[in-house]
């Protein structure tokens, strides 16, 4: 937690246990609530203008540049994370997909791997943790990070720590216009998403919660979760 400090009060409260609202995966919805409506206006105000910005100025073909190439190095995550889930496959495929797309994609910003029919794996550190056993522990949002759970906040600071190449940069005044700008194109490739879900959901708390707790049990098991006990 030497990077995170910010987190440790969070984490220590998750760990410790609050009483059980409505939700057994929330026992923390009295202290998620408002951070998930601070970020819900820090997006509304701040990053989804931004976003859109990006979008209007930015030609699609270099959109696409910019989304391959925070993909390529996001690939050095997937594989090390395979490798720690003893999947020779996937981890052979990720390691061609890097090969291919750092050389002859003109180091990530084509997606030539694939092309070549070498998909995109989804792994990080959090379903490395799921996949050897570790319960997922309550539902967490953190400030400006959004939706998680103990487990996957864990996962994400080993990730960044260790794999993240962008955090990991040691040129500081490169590094953090590079961050801002990875945060910059993901949100712009939600915004279609985003507006959709606002549209849908009664309560944007919950279905983001749901959704997102979903989504990991699936990527966990690689989208064959067993049964959940009732």
């Amino acid at each position: 937690m030497r990077r995170y400090p910010a987190l440790t009060p969070l984490l220590a409260l998750a760990l410790a246990g609050c009483a059980v609202n409505g939700d057994p995966r929330d026992p923390l919805e009295a202290i998620n609530r408002p951070i998930h409506s601070f970020n819900e206006s820090f997006d509304r105000y701040v990053l989804k203008p931004v976003a859109r910005g990006y979008a209007w100025v930015l030609p699609d073909f270099a959109q696409s540049g910019v989304r391959n190439f925070f993909s390529n190095l996001n690939d050095v995550t997937v594989l090390a994370n395979n490798i720690l889930q003893l999947k020779p496959e996937q981890s052979t495929r990720d390691f061609l997909r890097l090969a291919f797309n750092s050389t002859f994609g003109l180091f990530g910003l084509l997606d030539v791997a694939s092309e070549m029919g070498l998909k995109k794996n989804n792994e990080d550190f959090g379903q490395t943790l799921g996949y050897w056993g570790v319960g997922a522990g309550p539902y967490l949002v953190l400030p400006f990070l959004g939706p998680g759970n103990v487990r996957d906040t864990a996962g994400m600071v080993v990730d960044t720590a260790y794999t993240d190449l962008v955090y990991n940069y040691d040129n500081l005044s490169t590094r953090d216009p590079t961050m801002a700008l990875r945060v910059v194109s993901r949100r712009a490739d939600l915004l279609d998403a985003k507006r959709a879900l606002d549209v849908a959901a009664l309560d944007g708390y919950e279905f983001t919660r749901d959704l997102y707790l979903e989504r990991r049990r699936s990527l966990v098991h690689d989208g064959n979760p067993p049964p959940l006990d009732e």
